[in-house]
């Protein structure tokens, strides 16, 4: 999970603190260095690091941290304000052309996962109100252009091609003229990357964004590859100039010192996170939610988000009615398994749950997503009747499913047991105290 390591050693440092009633100011020395060791075992730039230190160290020895009743909560915030900082600040939005039509550059190394983000970036803008374009000017690269046609086929949005053209620049010229021609308004240029920066791949670059004016040039950068990609960025922004980052894999990188770094070395803010392989998972990047993801204090506001992109406003009246009638079934039991998919599984519900991210081990999430693959199995199995009606399960139907699943009668039992346990929570949630907005929407 993102940032675990140093999520887990920063929340050692601040369960110390709690435990003393009294701050001194050695007491917050010995923190300070604790915080400071954790940063660069996370891989986070030395100079980076230095700064962080010293404007939390001289925040929190003022008298008010000091002699607060609670000096560690103090110092938590202080560290978290100043993550929030480090992180960029503020969410950086994408910019776009108040003329209508806007022309999006994705630049990179080889490797990064450039062409697949165009995909998800395309994906993201559909879902937000956009009609997007891709453009193939990767010229180089075997395949990147099959590549780029069969992610914009599975976006479902259209990508334009010249494949016996050897002039990128020019391909570049022609997409944004039949993007607006065919009446898009976003076009996202998929240009070609290296297993190294180079003077032609600069040059390259430098000349597509004159012919095309660019109202954003993001730079895809692997969170995987550490600090190697903050010097990429830093080496790409001097030559080219970058209004933006997006850094994909950070899903997998437990240590988190290239997004803990880019903002502070480069001046250029992270705009968007890769956190998975699918084309849906291209999310928006908040410092704020970041830090508290970090400090182990999760992000409601993502998880939030993630239930509203997956809620489904006539589903969820029809089972407020069965809630009310008592008639929730075990279909309706499965469904909700199909829910915690769309949201992206237990690990990043885990995630994201206060207290929880860096917590839970890898193998109990497996675990658990085992049990759900074995619950829906179990219901798969049964007859429409049986689902409808459980009370008609008895043990010759017990064993037909178990044989059908092929699990044990004892995880019949169990499900059987859930299911009505969560029938049961329900019934109190369809009650008079809990008005519908405040259970489906309210998460």
């Amino acid at each position: 999970m993102a940032f675990e390591g140093l999520s887990e050693k920063l929340q050692g440092v601040f369960k110390k603190l709690k435990g003393k009633g009294v701050l001194s100011e050695s007491d917050i020395n010995e923190a300070m260095r604790e915080v400071k060791l954790a940063l660069l075992e996370a891989d986070v730039n030395f100079k980076v690091v230095k700064d962080f230190v010293s404007k939390v160290k001289e925040k929190a020895l003022g008298q008010d941290v000091l002699e607060s009743l609670t000096p560690a909560q103090q110092v938590i915030k202080i560290v978290n304000d100043e993550l929030i900082e480090l992180l960029g600040g503020t969410n950086s939005k994408l910019t776009f052309s108040p003329r209508g039509f806007t022309v999006i550059l994705m630049a990179g190394l080889q490797g990064t996962g450039k062409t697949t983000t165009c995909g998800k970036l395309a994906s993201y803008l559909k879902k937000n109100g956009k009609k997007p374009m891709l453009a193939a000017c990767d010229i180089y690269r075997p395949a990147a252009i099959d590549q780029l046609e069969i992610v914009g086929k599975t976006v479902d949005v259209p990508v334009f091609t010249m494949r016996e053209c050897s002039d990128a620049v020019l391909i570049a010229e022609k997409a944004v003229k039949e993007a607006e021609y065919k009446g898009h308004d976003v076009l996202i240029l998929d240009t070609a990357g290296r297993l190294h920066i180079d003077e032609t791949l600069m040059d390259e670059l430098v000349s597509i964004k004159k012919k095309t004016r660019p109202h954003e040039i993001l730079l895809v950068v692997d969170a995987m590859t550490g600090q190697d990609a903050v010097n990429a960025a830093k080496a790409f922004n001097e030559a080219l100039g970058i209004d933006g980052i997006v850094m994909t894999k950070l899903d997998g990188d437990t240590r988190g010192g290239a997004a803990l770094s880019a903002k502070s070395v480069t001046g250029k803010p992270i705009k968007f996170m890769g956190m998975g392989e699918k084309l849906d998972a291209l999310e928006p990047f908040h410092p704020e939610r970041m830090a508290s993801r970090i400090l182990g204090m999760g992000d409601m506001m993502s998880l939030i988000e993630k239930a509203q992109e997956s809620f489904d406003e006539k589903k969820a009246e029809e089972l407020e009615k069965k809630m009310k009638k008592n008639e929730f079934t075990l279909e309706d039991f499965l469904e909700q398994f199909g829910q915690v998919r769309k949201m992206g599984g237990l690990a990043k519900i885990m995630d994201m749950m206060p207290g929880m991210g860096g917590k839970v081990n890898d193998s109990d999430i497996d675990q658990g997503e085992k049990e759900l693959m074995y619950m829906e199995a179990i219901i798969q199995s049964m007859t429409k009747e049986e689902r409808k009606n459980p009370s008609i399960l008895n043990a010759s139907r017990r064993k037909r499913i178990a044989a059908g699943a092929g699990v044990t009668v004892n995880r019949i039992n169990n499900l059987i047991k859930k299911y009505q346990d969560t029938k049961k929570l329900m019934k109190q949630f369809a009650g008079p105290k809990f008005k519908r907005n405040r259970m489906f929407k309210g998460f």
